[in-house]
């Protein structure tokens, strides 16, 4: 009898890496700034949630977080954890 083995790779980046079109799973706001980890609270941005990276601007970057969308700086980018 042959089993399959599947193996589930953790892959730990910021959404500054991440692929324009790809749906990711939130895994951590990494931020000492209360203010800054309560908007992105507001937004729907937390810990498990799935946020697709929509666009690089020179501005920053488009976000889909739940039903909507948003255009954060490189600074709220570099704080998601995906």
């Amino acid at each position: 009898m042959l089993t399959a083995r599947m193996t589930r790779q953790v892959i730990d980046m910021t959404l500054l890496e991440a692929q324009e079109g790809t749906e990711y799973i939130v895994s951590a706001i990494d931020t000492e700034d209360e203010e800054l980890d309560a908007f992105l609270f507001s937004l729907g941005c937390y810990s498990g949630q799935p946020i697709t990276l929509v666009a690089r601007r020179a501005g920053g970057y488009v976000v889909s977080i739940k039903d909507g969308r948003y255009n954060i700086d490189r600074q709220l980018a570099a704080a998601i954890r995906i």
